[in-house]
């Protein structure tokens, strides 16, 4: 797989010249501080940790007739840390970040070596995109690694479970690829139907996901069905997005029937539910703003009971990361300038009060360059001691506190 990715590399760099081929990319820089709550720390000062991530993507991409493109991106991730933070903040994709819906791959770390404490320097790399696109009459078919991505809510996704994102995460801009076979039948003007097989580790079909989607433009509405077979379980999904007065406004929901496709073994098999419904609405050129409702019956009331789903089938197949029921986010950005946008986002937990506030700020320094500051503040009660052990009291109270400044270059 290392020979494969240098000689693709060289592929690319050969290949830029040719008529059609496009080598495209962009350089990010991420300096983050953490801060533990005072009682989930092991450090007895409770000193911030550091962490400086860069990023270098080459995306290749070529027209081989009419009827067949190519694509290819690879990314090189020089990381600097002060000791292990993997897994610091909870993932949607149980800290695989997408890798379960990759049939195969390499060990992404190629310095230090695998089994080698991680803390100090860390060079990565990952190959996101290996995607042949074949153009018929009727379909569009895509062969190999790509992105897959679902759902019109503007926080949480019930129906995007392949490779998502959390609210927190920082570098969205590019899905991570996963080995797929898709096929997309235009049935009108906006209107499609979309089937697909996800390879899981080896192609192992126990591991695979297989969907069936359709997109139907039906009273000036945006409708989306989904039934998906994913590591065994069942999701059957609903996605609208349409206007009411003016205003932008999306539902998005997810019924998961865990272990549908495995009737003989054994586990937890109860069926659980999650909607996202919300709105938005641009007052004026200068201030756009949203709010969004979440629930979750994955997720339990009490805090005490949250660890109790940390070996649920939603948590370690459904990308299901937030741990309470019912929760309520809101956002706004606030045109200061027209290089200098200011961003708040709050995602509160109902259930327990705890809360999350990320300010955060952009300015457009030059053209294809853009340096950007914010935090994720963690507002709640901190985990205690109980008889048996340390004790939940809030979800976002457990969370660490982030400050981070980013970097990003485009060429």
């Amino acid at each position: 797989m290392q020979r494969l990715i240098w000689s693709l590399l060289l592929c690319m760099a050969m290949a830029g010249g040719l008529p059609g081929a496009r080598v495209r990319g962009y350089i990010k820089s991420f300096a983050l501080a953490f801060t533990l709550p005072d009682n989930l720390s092991a450090i007895e000062s409770n000193p911030p940790l550091g962490l400086v991530t860069n990023r270098l993507r080459l995306t290749f991409s070529t027209s081989v007739s009419s009827k067949i493109g190519f694509e290819a991106a690879w990314d090189l991730s020089p990381r600097y840390s002060e000791v292990f933070l993997d897994g610091i903040f909870p993932t949607a994709t149980g800290g695989d970040s997408g890798l379960d819906y990759r049939a195969g791959d390499f060990n992404s770390r190629l310095v230090p070596p695998a089994g080698d404490p991680t803390s100090g320097f860390a060079l990565h790399h990952n190959l996101d995109r290996m995607l042949v696109t074949i153009k018929f009459s009727g379909a569009d078919l895509f062969i190999g690694r790509q992105a897959i991505a679902w759902g019109s809510a503007r926080t949480i996704n019930p129906t995007d479970i392949i490779a998502p994102f959390t609210f927190n995460e920082l570098d969205t801009e590019d899905r991570r690829g996963v080995d797929a076979l898709r096929l997309r039948v235009p049935l009108g003007m906006m209107d499609e139907l979309d089937i697909g097989w996800v390879a899981g580790h080896n192609f192992s079909l126990h591991r695979s996901a297989f969907f069936l989607r359709g997109k139907f433009h039906v009273l000036q509405t945006d409708v989306a069905w989904l039934a998906m077979a994913f590591r065994r379980h069942f999701l059957a999904g609903l996605d609208l997005a349409g206007s009411i007065g003016g205003a932008g406004a999306w539902l998005e929901a997810a019924w998961v029937k865990p272990l549908a496709f495995a009737p003989t073994e054994p586990g937890d098999r109860t069926a659980y539910f999650r909607l996202s419904a919300g709105m938005d609405y641009n007052f004026s050129g200068r201030l756009y703003a949203f709010g969004e409702y979440h629930f979750n019956s994955a997720g339990r009331h009490n805090p005490d009971s949250y660890p109790d789903i940390l070996e649920s089938p939603a948590i370690k197949d459904g990308a299901v990361y937030l741990m309470g029921r019912h929760y309520f986010s809101a956002g706004a950005t606030w045109q200061v300038t027209p290089l200098l946008p200011f961003t708040l986002l709050i995602i509160w937990n109902l259930s327990d009060g705890s809360l999350t506030l990320a300010p955060s700020a952009e300015y457009n320094v030059a053209e294809n360059f853009y340096l950007a500051a914010g935090a994720y503040l963690g507002r709640g009660d901190p985990p205690g001691m109980g008889s048996t052990g340390p004790v939940m009291r809030s979800e976002f109270g457990t969370w660490p506190h982030m400050f981070y400044t980013a970097l990003r270059y485009y060429f």
